[in-house]
Order: C-alpha cells, then sequence, then structure tokens
C-alpha cells in the first residue's frame, strides 16, 4: 500500500482536529459553575496540545509529499465532528470530549491500520502516540464525570 492512500483519512483527522481546537476553545471560554478553576485550566491544556497535533498531523502529511487541508470550508466538510453549541456545563463539556476522543481515536485506529500495511512508520507512530495518549485522558475524564 503506498503512503498517498491514506491521505483523505489523514486529512480527515486534521478536519476533525481543527473543529475540537474551535469546540475547545469555546469550552474554555464558556465554562460556568463550581468547576471553572479547573475545567477552564484543563481546557486551555487540551485546546495547547491539540493545536501541536494539527500542526504534527500537517507536517506528516507534508513530509509524506502531499498537502494538508487548509482552508475552513475544507475542515468543516472533512471533519467528523461539528461544532458545538456553546455550553456552559463542565459535565457538558467532559462529555463533548469524551464523544469528540471516541471519533477522533476511530479515525486514528484506522490510519494506524492502513499506516502498518504501508511499513509507514512515521505515520504509524505519531497515530500510536495520539491513540494512547487519549486512552489515558479519557479514562481521567470518565473518573471525573463518576
Amino acid at each position: 500500500m503506498e503512503k498517498q492512500t491514506y491521505i483523505p483519512q489523514l486529512n480527515t483527522l486534521l478536519s476533525s482536529y481543527q473543529l475540537h481546537y474551535q469546540n475547545l476553545r469555546s469550552l474554555h471560554w464558556n465554562i460556568k459553575g463550581n468547576a471553572f478553576f479547573e475545567l477552564h485550566l484543563k481546557y486551555e491544556e487540551l485546546y495547547t496540545r491539540t493545536q501541536v497535533i494539527i500542526d504534527d498531523i500537517a507536517e506528516r502529511i507534508l513530509s509524506i509529499g502531499e498537502t494538508p487541508l487548509s482552508r475552513l470550508s475544507d475542515y468543516t466538510k472533512h471533519s467528523k465532528i461539528s461544532e458545538n453549541e456553546i455550553i456552559h456545563d463542565g459535565a457538558k463539556g467532559v462529555a463533548y470530549i469524551l464523544q469528540a476522543q471516541k471519533t477522533l481515536l476511530d479515525i486514528e485506529e484506522e490510519i494506524l491500520t492502513l499506516s502498518g500495511e504501508a511499513n509507514d512508520e512515521g505515520t504509524n507512530a505519531l497515530m500510536s502516540d495520539l491513540i494512547g495518549e487519549k486512552e489515558k485522558t479519557n479514562w481521567m475524564f470518565r473518573a471525573w464525570l463518576a
């Protein structure tokens, strides 16, 4: 399998992270209630990390020799994550994150399989790292919701 065959999936992942990033910014700006201080900081941590991930995915696409999507209209068209309504409630915000991360995990696992078949260690390593990171944060968010 050629690396270029899963560029559409990488661009879907990039697009989905872009919408997720903006949703995280909205959560950060709009959180209210008794969990304000802890979630305000956590949301900032998440969107800051998401910026790095977005850059890593785009640069991975470039390193394969392709062009990453870079227009907002393309992101909204290709994203598996939609824009959120304004969320003020901490539990609803964390529930959104768990759902969004499941969506991202599904795409990452698909890419991991494809990159493994193509012996693409660079993409494979990136997906493995993202999957492991998400599995850990999902455990933490589920514990917070309990």
